[in-house]
């Protein structure tokens, strides 16, 4: 029965990437390379086809790892997040113009999300007024405060990273590899989770999990395992 239930949300990472199409908003989980599904990139990378992206991601990865082989290959249009100077090749592809950049101050990137995946079309916000992050932005004082007006951030689809799923596609996370994926996978119209593990339904305590399955549209088992603090792919 669990094994029956869980296949119509299981997919080959080729199958899941399959889903998307050339000009997609993506979301990608990850804080620099930790909560990154790096087998979902690399199966992106295999499909060329898929281009002009607008990915939404605190970061682009690392020079050559994560998300920054994606922007190698070319595939990426435009980066919507807070911290892309980590990878100094996204820097060098901004100030080339063959990379959009759009900012957000960390939390007001996070909160976005989450009023995204809440139903909020647009909050105000204190953070930015006053700087560049503001310019266009419409402003209101309150409590004699000046506030800017920044709208919520959904996206197509999101690629996100937990450590676990159980046979419906409750998922947990492992420590800071949570970070933006569980607000991700509520703001897609689909969610594909990439997972190191698969255990059967009732196993997963339920004070432990974070994403409901009704959150999540297809799982897909990870080809990475952490090393020494670092990740690399299975043989």
């Amino acid at each position: 029965m669990e094994i029956s239930v869980y296949s119509e949300k299981l997919l080959s990472p080729e199958e899941a990437v399959g889903l998307l199409r050339d000009g997609d908003s993506v979301m990608v989980g990850g804080f620099g390379l930790c909560g990154t599904p790096f087998t979902l990139i690399d199966a992106l990378i295999e499909q060329p086809s898929i281009r002009n992206l607008t990915i939404i991601s605190n970061n682009l990865g690392e020079p050559g790892k994560g998300l920054g082989l994606l922007l190698h290959s070319g595939q990426i249009k435009k980066a919507i997040g807070s911290y892309f100077t980590s990878n100094r090749d996204a820097v060098k592809a901004w100030k080339s113009g063959d990379l959009e950049i759009e900012l957000y101050p960390q939390g007001t990137f996070v909160e976005a999300i989450r009023a995204g995946g809440a139903g909020i079309a647009a909050f105000f916000v204190k953070t930015g007024v006053g700087t560049e992050l503001a310019r266009g932005r419409e402003e209101r004082i309150f409590n004699g405060e000046r506030n800017i007006l920044v709208e919520a951030i959904r996206a197509k689809a999101a690629l996100i990273k937990a450590a676990k799923a159980d046979a419906l596609g409750n998922l947990i996370y492992t420590k800071s590899a949570r970070n933006f994926n569980p607000a991700m996978a509520t703001a897609a119209d689909v969610v594909i989770a990439e997972v190191d593990e698969i255990v059967p339904i009732g196993s997963l305590d339920p004070e432990q999990i974070v994403t409901p399955h009704n959150f999540v549209d297809y799982v897909v088992v990870s080809r990475y395992w952490k090393e020494g603090g670092v990740y690399v792919k299975k043989a």
